[in-house]
């Protein structure tokens, strides 16, 4: 009897590109922008999402007026160690949530793009 198996063609596609549906971890790339983004701004606080089936871990950090920014950041920890380095204050969002200040900064870009597009700015 011959041992192929009904998935083996599959098997082989594994090691050779990634498979759709297979999370992107953190890059070098994302921890560059986060501390470009958090060095330009002031009061930044990080806030870390938990990896879901589609995300990996990431971070939200937030400055002082709510405008904010979303990188992958591996782990809770790695975010601890990249907040702690930073002095930047870190926090669970599961625990804590957003801060309002983040969903009135996403509300008022909301209503400058609806007024540019309104007055046909672009």
């Amino acid at each position: 009897m011959v041992g192929v198996g009904l998935f083996d063609s599959m098997r082989k596609r594994r090691g050779a590109k990634k498979r759709p549906g297979t999370l992107r971890q953190s890059s070098s790339a994302d921890v560059t922008h986060l501390e470009e983004w958090a060095s330009a701004r002031k009061g930044v606080e990080a806030y870390v999402e938990p990896r879901t089936a589609v995300t990996e871990t990431t971070v939200v950090l937030i400055a002082h007026d709510g405008e904010w920014t979303r990188r992958r950041i591996g782990s809770l920890e790695a975010a601890q160690k990249f907040g702690h380095k930073r002095s930047i204050p870190v926090y669970e969002v599961a625990k804590v949530g957003y801060p309002q200040r983040m969903r009135d900064y996403t509300e008022r870009q909301k209503i400058l793009q609806r007024r540019r597009r309104e007055t046909g700015e672009a």
